[in-house]
């Protein structure tokens, strides 16, 4: 049974949408749409995404949770993102949005003035107070503790597809920038290769997922921020899989090319393979800067 499509489009309120091929992974009830007025991709249903969906949700495996393996797994974007922002970090106060394991910030740290996170995940707890890391469970307690107008920079790494009410927690987040602060937004992105040049099936069997309730392009990106009364200073394409990830797919219809097929990778072959989907609008993934 398909679970019955969202009654109008979050970004534009136009009520006519497509179906996009592909299936929902974890959910086959869900369908993922496309908006016929401003092409912002979403589930056909939210309903599964309550209050305290996230808190124990099982994204990373069921307990007892593997940190190790999830630092593991997250240790190339830590340092990708750390390399792109320490020249920003420099005495500043940062607050990491939806943290994860705080691989970003115990690199951050070193440089920044401050560093605090908010994450949900409740089985975190244990290893932040290990490592010493503030990390606020939810963004009202950072709120009470914190104040207004605290933090230089904000990032949120993949998180804002996860929000029912993404334009909601920007205009929050906002309210805890400093005058002249920036967040970052870093989202998967709608017209991935995978998906709008190559049209991989199996892909489209694989990449969509409950958790993620909307995928953005990068005109209703823009369209989120600036409803929630939000400046985007620019936005960047990054292509975080490399082509042996492609190749894989489109030979084999799996993931993990990455790890299977390394030998065909080199720092030449991806830096020209992601600027090439740049400049076409198809890398995997969007990272926006934002100020008030």
């Amino acid at each position: 049974m398909i679970m019955s499509a969202q009654q109008e489009c979050y970004l534009c309120r136009e009520t006519d949408f497509s179906y996009r091929p592909g299936s929902v992974r974890d959910n086959p009830a869900l369908k993922v749409c496309q908006c016929s007025g401003c092409g912002l991709v979403y589930l056909s249903s939210f309903a599964h995404a309550e209050k305290d969906f996230y808190e124990e949700s099982g994204m990373h495996g069921e307990a007892p949770l593997d940190v190790a393996k999830w630092m593991a797994n997250t240790a190339a974007d830590d340092e990708r993102r750390f390399h792109f922002l320490e020249p920003h970090l420099s005495g500043k106060s940062l607050l990491d949005f939806g943290c994860g394991t705080g691989g970003f910030l115990l690199k951050a740290r070193k440089t920044a003035r401050e560093v605090h996170g908010v994450e949900l995940e409740k089985r975190l707890q244990s290893h932040f107070l290990k490592n010493r890391l503030t990390v606020f469970e939810n963004i009202e307690d950072l709120r009470e503790r914190q104040g207004a107008g605290r933090y230089d920079l904000i990032t949120l790494f993949h998180v804002l597809e996860h929000l029912p009410d993404p334009k909601s927690m920007l205009q929050s987040l906002g309210t805890l920038l400093a005058d002249s602060g920036e967040i970052i937004i870093e989202v998967p992105h709608a017209d991935d290769a995978l998906l709008t040049l190559y049209e991989c099936e199996p892909f489209s069997h694989f990449t969509y997922w409950s958790c993620h309730l909307f995928l953005f392009t990068v005109s209703t990106l823009e369209m989120l921020v600036r409803q929630a009364g939000l400046k985007p200073n620019y936005i960047r394409q990054v292509q975080r899989y490399p082509v042996s990830n492609h190749l894989y797919w489109l030979a084999r219809g799996k993931p993990g090319g990455h790890m299977v097929w390394n030998f065909l990778d080199s720092p030449e072959l991806q830096t020209a393979y992601a600027k090439q989907l740049a400049e076409m609008g198809k890398c995997d993934t969007l990272v926006m800067s934002v100020s008030r």
